[in-house]
């Protein structure tokens, strides 16, 4: 190589090297600007709720991912320069100020000596350590320690030390195992001590303490730090200990740090920090490999590994600094130097991945490293598009068209003009889209072939001599021999065309979304409703016939086609992506480069597939305030009391992976069922009306990934005394009441004139029924007479004398039984048996009577007074009386049937249509008598009665008359069937 060509390449590297200062892509620098009101920070730490925790020169500060709490001298702290604090387990936060001053958060407020005298206990010359025992603190100065003290739940107690050392001698204590009550010692002149707490011994180990090393212990692992070398011991027993590996890095270190993957960091005088991927507990296997060395740019005072795995710094005079995980794992296992700048194009070859920026510049990725390239000093004009073939490199910028050959690193400028799109053509050739034509480009001979005379935007070939071409606002398709141009999509901007199989082409549109099409037209359409989360695509990149990729403002987009649907995944920077801002991406074996506004991403397919679809953190509930009171446990009963009815909740999502674009979705259960959604931390409701309520909340990630359980809250605002639910009732009680009364009084007077008019009635109806018996009882009598005469009259005085006798019992009975509204079944059978054995007499023994009661019958119940008699009456006058072939029969029977008095009364007789005096014409004065009668009864005593005449002829097919009378009991009268 000559002379000057070495001379250009030095002085290329050197100008190049100005544009891309090495930093790692993702990485994040909170500062004033985000609200961290200083740039000299100390110690990081991480409580149980997941806030990151921060010492500085200006007081302690609370990181929720979204805002910076700070807590100064106006909220307690006696001392603002804040070293460390120390999150215990009943969520208090000790906190370590510089040379005293102690003090501790407890519910949001900051308790000092001056609240709390116990702290006053602790008094040290020196800054101390501080070691977390489960549920407390034990406290000790590294330099000649007199006394340790233990802190628990704002309780200190003194633990004395006596050391049996030369008193001259310093004691420098760098280690403390509460398990076994050990302190560990260096006097830098003898082999490191163990010192015994409670027993008072010192016991000698087996390894030296020289001057000028410090000692760092991480559980059984302790690291000696002399000078540029680190040694790395591991415990055995409590004195024993066993070296395992040494390691020299040729800077000065500053500070050493093990994270809580056992992962040693050391950070160097003069800035950056060197992080060994291998773990303290791998050091028996493996050796301790060259270190990645990250963020030369900044003096790191303290590291940290939250329980996220993502990575904070705290540096000097440049606030904190944040790495996501998956940013992190990226630059550890494949860390690429220059990869900051703003990438606008990126493609491919067989080897390597070609990158364009947004200058006239460029790179090769290639072996883990970025080859820069400058094309044009100087220049600030953006990439457009990049062919890659072989060593054959094709740039298109804004202005120019540059081929370059990465074998030679020979470049050359084709031709100004404003390239659009290049795309693949045929076997060595492109098709170039210009803001003036669109021109077949032959990259070996380097020829042009104009073809069409306008701007087009984009192209894609789908036939030997068809060309898809793409304008500003329509596509069309063009022969390229004839230069036909025929319409074929109207109204779409295509940003990209590809071909996805056979006769299926994907194109990317300006403003709606992903659209499918064949040779005849659209097929399908994907947008921002199918799942994108824009309908603004830039690139399409294929990886199969039914999977492709699409580049967006606002991440990367994988698609999958099925038969009737799509899969569709979108990957942010919360996947690894250091920017949202893509560019295009290119996809080789199983990994897809991104080319984004803040670098190269690498990302392998397989891990982008492990993302989760909800984020594994809840919402936390920082305090409540309820009126004028302000909650922090939120499991207590939250009672708040009408007027003071306004309630806000204080919310902290510690999802700090979506760098706080952070949302909250929540619902009052009792006030408002429909889910609503904020981007603010402070949440507050109006004059809740009385009741209680539940406060659900749920957090959302910048992907709108949703925390995978709701945060809970209950809480109850009490009525005053007019609107409680005992005072409602009572009104409505009282009201009530008032009116009943009212109504009572003037249905009262109401009912009062009603029962007037039926006492009248009741007394006009007793008067009818009196009438009825006075026209029964002649009646009787009447029939009586002439049977008397009869008897006379055929002067058979014998039996005469005996039916007077009867009679006179009858009369007896009758008057008896008239006076009566109701009588037993047993007399009604006994005054029966007297009527018809009288009647016995009268005939001659020309019929026969039998009177039968069911064992379902209680002889003792009551029934209306002398109401079967004139139908046992009827049975002989009109249906027996007549009879000459046959032996009359009078069957009566009381049976209970379906909860009723069944009475049958039935005869041989002629039956009812033989008769002259039909008892279906109702011509039988008893009959009509009787039918009076049930009638009144009904209406004086509501007894149900039922009275049905039938034909023996026609129900059963033989001579004689039938009568049932059905006696029923209304629900609630006792006059009937009863005692």
């Amino acid at each position: 190589m000559k002379k000057p060509t070495i001379l250009y390449l030095i002085s290329f590297i050197i100008f190049f090297s100005t544009f891309f200062p090495a930093q790692i892509p993702g990485l994040v620098n909170y500062s004033e600007e985000n609200g961290l009101n200083s740039s000299y920070t100390y110690r990081l730490s991480q409580d149980n709720n997941g806030f990151i925790w921060v010492g500085s020169d200006n007081g302690l500060f609370r990181f929720d991912g979204k805002e910076f709490k700070q807590y100064n001298k106006k909220d307690g702290l006696k001392n603002i320069d804040v070293l460390a604090c120390y999150p215990l387990s009943n969520g208090e936060i000790f906190i370590n100020p510089f040379l005293n001053d102690f003090a501790y958060l407890k519910n949001g407020k900051i308790i000092n000596s001056d609240t709390n005298k116990e702290l006053r206990k602790i008094q040290f010359g020196h800054n101390p350590d501080i070691y977390i025992d489960k549920e407390s603190l034990i406290i000790y100065t590294t330099y000649n320690p007199k006394n340790m003290y233990q802190y628990k739940n704002g309780k200190v107690s003194t633990i004395p030390l006596y050391f049996k050392n030369n008193p001259n001698i310093t004691n420098y204590v760098f280690g403390f195992d509460p398990a076994n009550h050990l302190l560990y010692l260096s006097d830098q002149k003898t082999n490191i001590q163990a010192y015994h707490i409670i027993n008072k011994t010192t016991t000698s180990c087996n390894i030296p303490s020289t001057k000028g090393t410090a000692i760092f212990r991480k559980g059984d692992y302790f690291i000696f730090r002399h000078k540029r070398t680190i040694d790395i011991y591991k415990r055995e027993n409590n004195y024993h200990f066993k070296k395992l590996q040494s390691y020299t890095i040729d800077e000065n270190i500053h500070q050493m740090i093990v994270d809580k993957n056992y992962k040693i960091w050391l950070c160097l005088e003069k800035g950056g920090s060197l992080y060994f991927k291998e773990s303290l507990l791998e050091l028996d296997k493996l050796k301790l490999s060259t270190p990645t060395r990250l963020l030369d740019d900044y003096i790191i005072n303290d590291i940290m590994m939250d329980k996220d795995n993502n990575a904070w710094f705290s540096t000097r005079n440049n606030g904190i600094l944040f790495i996501g995980d998956r940013f992190f794992k990226n630059y550890i296992h494949l860390p690429i130097k220059n990869n900051s700048g703003y990438i606008t194009a990126i493609a491919k070859n067989d080897n390597a991945i070609i990158l364009g920026y947004n200058e006239a510049k460029s790179g090769i990725f290639n072996s883990k490293k970025i080859e820069n390239i400058v094309l044009e000093k100087n220049r600030k004009i953006e990439h457009k598009a990049i062919y890659a073939k072989g060593n054959t490199v094709i740039f298109g910028l804004s202005l120019n068209l540059i081929q370059y050959n990465i074998l030679t690193r020979k470049k050359e400028i084709l031709r100004e003009c404003n390239i659009k799109n290049i795309i693949p053509y045929t076997e060595n050739s492109v098709l170039l889209c210009t803001s003036n034509d669109l021109t077949v480009y032959h990259y070996l001979n380097k020829t042009f072939t104009e073809i069409l005379k306008e701007r087009v935007y984009n192209a894609l070939p789908y036939h030997q001599d068809s060309i898809f071409v793409g304008s500003f606002k329509d596509l069309y398709k063009l022969n390229s021999n004839t230069k036909k141009k025929t319409i074929f999509l109207e109204g779409y901007y295509f940003t990209d065309l590809k071909k996805l199989k056979q006769n299926v082409y994907i194109g990317a549109t300006n403003l709606n979304g992903i659209i499918l099409f064949n040779n005849k037209g659209i097929t399908r359409k994907i947008t921002e409703k199918d799942g994108l989360p824009t309908s603004q695509i830039k690139k399409i990149e294929v990886e199969n016939d039914h999977t492709f990729w699409a580049s967006t403002n606002s991440g990367l987009c994988r698609i999958e086609i099925k038969e009737k649907h799509f899969k569709i995944n979108n990957f942010t920077q919360t996947d690894g992506l250091p920017s949202n801002v893509v560019a295009g991406c290119v996809i080789k074996n199983d990994t897809v480069y991104v080319g984004t506004s803040k670098g190269l991403g690498v990302l392998p397919i397989h891990d982008l597939f492990t993302q989760q679809k909800f984020i594994h953190k809840k919402v936390i509930i920082n305090s409540v305030n309820i009126g004028n009171k302000e909650f922090f446990n939120t499991q207590q009963h939250l009672i708040g009391q009408t007027p003071n009815n306004n309630i806000s909740f204080n919310l902290s999502f510690p999802d700090y992976t979506s760098q706080g674009k952070i949302n909250y979705k929540y619902k009052v259960e009792g006030l408002n069922e429909n889910w609503q959604i904020s981007n603010s931390p402070i949440i507050t409701f109006n004059t809740i009306p009385p009741g209680q309520y539940i406060f659900k909340v749920f957090g959302l990630g910048y992907n709108g990934k949703q925390s995978y359980i709701s945060s809970d809250v209950a809480f109850e605002i009490k009525p005053k005394f007019w609107q409680t639910w005992w005072f409602k009732v009572f009104s409505i009680l009282v009201f009530a009441t008032v009116i009943f009364l009212l109504i009572n009084l003037y249905f009262q007077k109401k009912r009062n004139k009603k029962l007037e008019n039926l006492y009248y009635e009741k007394k006009i109806a007793e008067l009818e029924l009196q009438a009825i018996k006075a026209q029964i009882n002649p009646h009787f009598i009447y029939n009586c007479l002439n049977s008397i005469q009869f008897l006379l009259y055929k002067k058979d005085y014998q039996e005469t004398e005996n039916y007077l006798d009867i009679f006179s019992h009858m009369i007896r009975k009758t008057l008896h039984y008239s006076e009566k509204t109701f009588m037993p079944i047993s007399e009604e059978i006994e005054y029966l048996s007297l009527y018809l054995n009288m009647e016995k007499l009268r005939l001659k023994d020309q019929f026969e009577y039998k009177i039968t009661v069911s064992e379902k019958v209680d002889k003792n119940w009551i029934i209306p007074s002398l109401l079967i008699q004139p139908f046992a009456e009827n049975a002989l006058k009109h249906g027996i009386a007549n009879l000459k072939d046959r032996k009359g029969i009078i069957d009566i029977s009381f049976n209970h049937i379906d909860s009723s008095l069944c009475i049958t009364i039935e005869d041989n007789g002629v039956g009812i249509n033989n008769t002259s005096e039909s008892m279906g014409k109702a011509n039988s004065f008893g009959v009509k008598l009787s039918q009076k009668r049930i009638e009144t009864f009904k209406q004086l005593f509501d007894t149900h009665i039922i009275l049905e005449i039938n034909n023996l002829q026609d129900t059963q097919q033989k001579p004689g008359t039938q009568i049932k009378l059905y006696i029923t009991p209304y629900e609630n009268q006792n006059t009937s069937l009863h005692h």
